[in-house]
């Protein structure tokens, strides 16, 4: 049996973001993937939202997507297009770029990291004890890990077999999606009817056909066929167009479920495996990626013996308000996008309020993930939200915030009097840089906020204390975010002052 501290299950976007976040802690982590490679067939997610990338970004990643990519304004809400080139951020822009691509870059991120990808392997089983996980795959092999995270997409046979429950709603709706060879020309591009949207897209170089079809009677729970869309084509056009030779075909729909706990004792999930919903707003595969973020570090210093067990509370606590938000928003324009003049007419009302400035900066933030906000308590506007990438002076010189978090190392900046404030008995665990900023802070929606004096930034690039001249609150942040202190040392600097 192979021993490892964390198995993960799953080789798509969430699970290998994971891995290369557990990768650079040092952790001894494995990816267990039931495709037989990389190869990724058929189409899935076309892109990444502004706080995706600058998750990326955090890791000093985030050049390699945008080198392969097209950045363009992606968010939008109902097919109302939501404009972010004015936003706080240095990335104020989706990028479009098919999943294939984002999991092959992952998949050189992690293993340059060392992080071993084991595909072919299908999980067949699993237990879990007060100690650890046992796992086992399809062809025999056994796996033993101090905690499994299943990341393994919507039927998730990690959350079945430990049985947490996956409330939600059923599909209204289901599309397929394809790629084949057609006999005869169709009508090119998209066409709405009394059933649905549907589009033909043009071959590049003579290769298949690209087709999009809603299904006139919803269909799920099985791999779709060949026959299936051909009869969809027909039951639309009246003909299938003479449909053959299938490069792959799959089914989507509005199937929107939650996992009751992204927790079990030693098994959690991410990603797809802990909420499914329609594709509408793009929001899945970012939504994944900042599940692992948000775990990824909290794991290893559990692991580490820093943080208490307890800390992984954290994860469900933050991410499931986040995701609840999400499935909301996807019903929402699932609802709106449907085939009736009088949904057309709410329709065309939203579109018109998201044309206003101060509803399009509010919707544009939530699509684009720039206004996620942990509730970490009352204080300063910046606490619990995403650390605004800054131009700082350092000592190194010239340095943007998110350079700082490459390593995936909790950073306290001192931005006010060099020497006021210090990190104490967390020197080994937390990193300490004195600098300076010039200008504003702003943050998405809420515009601008009071310059701080300190800021304390977890790993995931969330702000878990602010200070305000003083370090009231700090020793208690630190102790929260990242484990007890080893020894009973004070921090350094002034100790009195009003909480922020």
């Amino acid at each position: 049996m192979d021993e490892h501290a964390v198995v993960v299950v799953g080789g798509g976007p969430t699970g290998l973001m994971l891995a290369g976040e557990l990768g650079l802690a040092g952790i001894d982590v494995v990816v267990v993937e039931r495709r037989a490679g990389q190869d990724l067939v058929g189409s899935r997610a076309g892109g990444l939202h502004a706080r995706t990338i600058e998750v990326l970004d955090q890791r000093g990643i985030a050049d390699r997507f945008l080198a392969e990519g097209t950045t363009a304004q992606v968010a939008g809400f109902a097919g109302v297009p939501l404009d972010i080139s004015d936003f706080p951020t240095r990335h104020p822009y989706g990028l479009a770029l098919w999943q294939e691509h984002i999991e092959r870059i992952l998949a050189d991120w992690v293993r340059e990291l060392g992080v071993p990808v084991r595909y072919g392997n299908e999980v067949a089983g699993l237990a879990q004890d007060d100690a650890g996980v046992d796992v086992e795959l399809s062809g025999g092999r056994r796996l033993r890990a101090r905690y499994l995270v299943g990341c393994d997409g919507g039927r998730s046979v990690v959350r079945r077999t430990v049985g947490v429950p996956f409330p939600g709603w059923d599909p209204t709706t289901s599309s397929l999606l394809a790629e084949v060879e057609l006999t005869e020309e169709p009508d090119w591009g998209i066409h709405q009817d009394g059933v649905g949207k549907h589009a033909f897209r043009r071959p590049e170089d003579g290769g298949p056909v690209g087709v999009m079809v809603t299904e006139r009677h919803v269909l799920s729970g099985r791999e779709p066929t060949l026959r299936d869309l051909r009869d969809a084509l027909v039951a639309v056009y009246g003909t299938d167009y003479g449909a053959h030779s299938p490069v792959w075909i799959t089914r989507f729909t509005d199937m929107t479920r939650q996992a009751a706990s992204y927790r079990i004792g030693r098994v959690l999930l991410a990603g797809d495996a802990a909420h499914v919903h329609a594709p509408d707003g793009g929001q899945g595969l970012n939504t994944g990626v900042q599940d692992a973020v948000n775990l990824g570090w909290k794991m290893a210093q559990v692991l580490e013996g820093v943080s208490p067990e307890r800390l992984l509370d954290s994860y469900h606590a933050e991410r499931h308000p986040v995701t609840a938000r999400v499935l909301r928003t996807t019903m929402a324009q699932v609802a709106l996008r449907r085939p009736d003049e009088r949904i057309r007419a709410v329709t065309d009302t939203i579109a018109e309020l998201l044309s206003m400035d101060e509803p399009r900066r509010r919707y544009a933030a939530m699509m684009s993930g720039l206004d996620i906000h942990y509730d970490l308590g009352a204080g300063h506007p910046l606490l619990g939200r995403r650390m605004p990438d800054l131009d700082l002076r350092t000592a190194d010189g010239p340095t943007p915030v998110y350079r700082l978090l490459h390593e995936a190392r909790p950073v306290l900046l001192d931005l006010g009097t060099p020497g006021g404030i210090g990190v104490g008995a967390w020197a080994d665990r937390v990193r300490l840089v004195t600098a300076v900023h010039r200008g504003s802070w702003e943050l998405p929606v809420l515009g601008p906020v009071p310059a701080p004096t300190a800021v304390l930034v977890r790993p995931d690039g969330h702000v878990a204390w602010v200070g305000d001249g003083s370090t009231s609150g700090l020793e208690a942040a630190l102790t929260t975010w990242f484990g007890p202190p080893p020894g009973a040392r004070a921090l350094s600097g002034d100790r009195t002052g009003r909480a922020p």
